[in-house]
C-alpha cells in the first residue's frame, strides 16, 4: 500500500550512494522508502555484483533484470557514471559542489574513493558539512582495512560459523552473507546520529563503519564469558543453553503453492517451567515426564525429542503454530519461500509491494523495514536502471541539457543500461 502523502521522514535529505551489493544500499534505501532524493551512481562497465545476481525476472539474466539488486533499491534515482575517466569525476565533483548532498555513502576498500580523489578529506572541501559515510569489510584503519570480502566473510570472521552447525561436523555459516543483514540498521543509526547532530552544532563527519566489528557485536556476551572464565561456546545443533525442549520438529508433509507435495517442520522452544507444564498438557505427556526439570529434559532429550515427533507429525505445521500460541507456547512454522507468500499474517500487513519497472513490467518488493504512525514511509519507484534519471538529473543539478548528455554519453562518461 502505497502513501501518498507529502509529510515523509526524510523530506529533503539529499543523498549521494556510491554503495553496492548489501550493506549499503540496504542502509540508502531505509533513507529512500521515507522520503529521502537518494542519487544512486552506477556503471554498466562496472556494475553492482548483484545486479547479475538471481532471481531474474522470467528466469532471464540481464543488468536490469535482477530482483536481488532490485529489493535493495527501491526509491531511488540513477545516474549512469563511468568514473574510471578522469572527467567523469569532475562531473560528480560538480555535482557534488552544486547539489550539496547531505550524505554521501559509499561502501568500497578505503583506497577506492581515495583514488577517484572522493574521499571524506577531498569532498568535504566542496562539501564542509557532508555527512560521509563509509562502509567496508574492515573499516578504513587498522592492518587489514584493504581487506575485501562479503558478508560470509564478515560472519566467518566474527564468530557466527564456528557456532553454527552440529558438534560432530565442521563450521556452517549461517545463511547468505549474514553479516549484511545485521548491519544496516547500525549504519542507519549512525547517520540519524551524525544528522542530529550537524542539525545542533553545524559540523559534518564521517562514519566508518567496519562490518567486521559490527557483526561481532551480536556476539558480544560470550566473547566477554571467555574473557571471564575461559569458555568457548561451541556448535550445539539446535540446542540452547537454557531452554528445552528447543528444537525443529516434522510436520504432515504439505502442498506448497507452486510447488509439489515436500517435507514440513516447527520450531518449538520452550523457555520457562509453566510453558513447558502447559506443553505437557497439550501434547498429554506421561507425569514422569511432565514433571521433570530442565537438567532433567536435558539429559532425557531424545526421549522427549521423540515423542513430540510423534505429536507433531500428525498435524499440519500452521495448525501446530496456531494452537500452541494459543497456549502461550513458544512455537512457529519453518517457513519456505512459498509459505511466506501464503503467510495471512504478511498478507495482512500488506508486506509484498508491487511495482512497476521500466523494462520487466511489475515486480514484487520486500515492505518498509519499519512503520512510523504520522510519516509511515512509501516504495515510490522500482530499482532504476543504470543511468535511467541521467537527463533528469544532470539538468535539475548542473543545467545540463540533452545535446550536452549526449556529448558525455558518446564520450563514455555517463553511462546507461537501456
Amino acid at each position: 500500500m502505497q502513501n501518498n502523502t507529502s509529510e515523509l521522514l526524510f523530506d529533503g535529505l539529499k543523498v549521494l550512494d556510491f554503495t553496492w551489493v548489501g550493506v549499503g544500499p540496504i542502509t540508502t534505501k531505509y533513507f529512500a522508502d521515507h522520503g529521502a532524493d537518494v542519487i544512486k551512481i552506477e556503471s554498466v562497465s562496472r556494475p553492482d555484483v548483484l545486479r547479475g545476481a538471481p532471481p531474474f525476472k522470467d528466469a532471464i539474466p540481464g543488468i536490469n533484470r535482477s530482483q536481488f539488486s532490485g529489493n535493495y533499491n527501491s526509491s531511488k534515482r540513477n545516474l549512469g557514471v563511468n568514473l574510471s575517466i578522469p572527467k567523469s569525476v569532475d562531473l560528480i565533483k560538480d555535482i557534488i559542489a552544486q547539489w550539496q548532498p547531505d550524505v554521501i555513502a559509499e561502501s568500497f576498500t578505503p583506497r577506492v574513493m581515495k583514488s577517484w580523489g572522493l574521499d571524506y578529506l577531498s569532498v568535504k572541501r566542496i562539501a564542509p558539512d557532508v555527512i560521509y559515510f563509509s562502509t567496508c569489510l574492515m573499516g578504513q584503519y587498522g592492518p587489514h582495512n584493504n581487506y575485501a570480502g562479503f558478508g560470509q566473510l564478515a560472519g566467518a570472521m566474527a564468530g557466527f560459523y564456528e557456532i553454527t552447525g552440529w558438534p560432530d561436523r565442521g563450521p556452517a555459516g549461517p545463511y547468505g552473507a549474514y553479516s549484511d543483514f545485521l548491519n544496516p540498521p547500525v549504519a542507519f543509526g549512525s547517520i540519524v546520529a551524525a544528522l542530529d547532530y550537524r542539525d545542533r552544532y553545524g559540523k559534518g563527519q564521517h562514519i566508518d563503519l567496519s562490518q567486521y566489528e559490527g557483526a561481532m557485536h551480536f556476539l558480544a556476551p560470550h566473547i566477554m564469558k571467555y574473557n571471564e572464565d575461559g569458555f568457548i561456546l561451541g556448535r550445539m545443533g539446535n540446542e540452547d543453553e537454557e531452554m528445552s525442549p528447543h528444537g525443529i520438529f516434522q510436520c504432515l508433509d504439505k502442498k506448497r503453492g507452486l510447488t509439489d507435495t515436500e517435507e514440513s517442520w516447527v520450531a518449538i522452544a520452550i523457555e520457562s517451567e509453566s510453558q513447558w507444564a502447559e506443553f505437557s498438557k497439550v501434547l498429554d505427556l506421561p507425569d514422569e515426564i511432565s514433571n521433570q526439570s530442565l537438567s532433567e529434559r536435558k539429559l532425557n532429550k531424545d526421549q522427549i525429542d521423540n515423542l513430540i515427533s510423534k505429536w507433531t507429525s500428525q498435524y499440519d505445521s500452521r495448525y501446530i503454530m496456531n494452537l500452541l500460541q494459543s497456549h502461550k507456547i513458544p512455537c512457529g512454522m519453518v517457513q519456505s519461500q512459498s509459505d511466506m507468500w501464503e503467510d495471512p499474517h504478511l498478507e495482512h500487513m500488506e508486506f509484498f509491494q508491487w511495482l512497476p519497472h521500466t523494462e520487466v513490467g511489475p515486480m514484487p518488493y520486500d515492505g518498509l523495514q519499519f512503520k512510523l504512525s504520522k510519516t509511515p514511509g512509501s516504495l515510490t519507484r522500482a530499482q532504476a536502471m543504470v543511468g535511467e534519471h541521467n537527463l533528469e538529473i544532470l539538468d535539475e543539478i548542473l543545467s545540463i541539457g540533452p545535446s550536452e548528455a549526449a556529448d558525455l554519453l558518446a564520450e563514455g562518461i555517463l553511462e546507461q543500461s537501456f
